[in-house]
């Protein structure tokens, strides 16, 4: 009985491949089209055929990784369900989404480790040409936890939540990229660094605190006495 022979994958599937471990090496603006279908096998035309640019093909790089929309919103659906439309508590919003970011690490189809690279270079390191690069669709699913929060904290104006969902995002991105640039985890030799449960963990009652503080900013520096 002969050997089995594992089919090899598509071209598309083998340029997703080959994109997704280069921008996690080298960096987006560092990899270009050329080395991705160089890695991939496959003539440089297909990126196009397939993707559009490498702009699109960066977005389906983080589209496959991201997975289906509705797993980064189901828990926030089922639990608007259960309020009937009443407010959501800002403590359970803010659980809500930080589980949804620690089961984006977990995900079968890309090992965590790699999908917490992707994020810190998509949000650390954009590179020429992807300043503006947000997934489209984690961008529906904060979307929703704004409109979400607006209800729960009617005293806020629209500009103070989304300025709290903006450090929100930007300190969950930091926490899950493992890039600690700061390297205060490592001076202090704090135990749960590297560990994504325990960081959320230590986040999640000074996030709660920031969404509840009173409205209001700053004054500005020309203010200060």
């Amino acid at each position: 009985m002969g050997r089995l022979e594992h089919p090899q994958p598509d071209a598309k599937t083998r340029i997703l491949d080959a994109a997704e471990r280069l921008f996690m090496e080298r960096g987006f603006a560092a990899t270009s089209v050329r080395m991705i279908t160089g890695a991939a096998g496959v003539p440089v035309a297909l990126v196009n055929y397939h993707f559009g640019s490498k702009q699109g093909l960066m977005e389906a790089v983080y589209a496959r990784a991201l997975g289906n929309r509705g797993s980064r919103v189901s828990y926030l659906d089922r639990l608007e369900a259960e309020a009937d439309g009443r407010p959501i508590a800002v403590d359970v919003l803010v659980d809500a989404f930080l589980s949804s970011a620690l089961r984006l690490t977990r995900k079968d189809s890309i090992p965590g480790e790699v999908f917490k690279q992707l994020i810190g270079r998509a949000f650390y390191e954009p590179g020429p040409g992807t300043e503006a690069f947000f997934p489209d669709e984690y961008r529906e699913a904060v979307d929703r936890y704004r409109q979400a929060f607006m209800r729960a904290l009617p005293q806020l104006s629209q500009e103070d939540v989304v300025w709290r969902m903006y450090f929100l995002v930007g300190i969950v991105a930091y926490a899950m990229a493992g890039k600690d640039v700061m390297r205060m985890t490592e001076t202090y030799a704090l135990a749960d660094q590297g560990q994504p449960e325990a960081i959320l963990a230590r986040l999640r009652p000074f996030v709660v605190a920031g969404f509840l503080a009173p409205p209001g900013a700053l004054p500005s520096i020309a203010e200060i006495p």
